[in-house]
């Protein structure tokens, strides 16, 4: 017996679809709200004591840059760079992009995407 449905949205209401929460599932201005765990979610424990849940993600990468990816998360290992895993990689990099992309026209990310 599921307790926790989906809220399904009114097509023909007044307020119309939100279209961050359409594809996110999540409320607009809200990103830091865990979905619920699944199978497919894996908790892991960060430095401040807080569980962070995360899901499995796929994307498609040119081949060049997942090659770029890899070979610098094998030289930092060697380096000593205390690095867990490409994931831990792969979330700094594109938490640093996306503060970049916060920043509007001064953005390197949206100035590289725009030609």
């Amino acid at each position: 017996m599921a307790t926790d449905r989906k809220k399904t949205p009114d097509f023909f209401g007044e307020e119309g679809l939100d279209p961050v929460e359409s594809a996110t599932g999540y409320p607009q201005g809200s990103p830091e709200i865990n979905p619920a765990a699944s199978s497919a979610a894996a908790a892991k424990t960060g430095p401040a004591g807080e569980t962070a849940v995360k899901k499995k993600a796929g994307f498609y990468l040119t081949v060049s840059i997942l090659n770029r990816f890899t070979l610098k998360f094998h030289e930092l290992k060697l380096a000593g760079v205390a690095i867990d895993n490409k994931s831990t990689l792969l979330e700094a990099a594109l938490g640093f992009a996306l503060d970049d992309m916060d920043k509007g026209e001064g953005s390197l990310v949206l100035k590289k995407i725009a030609g």
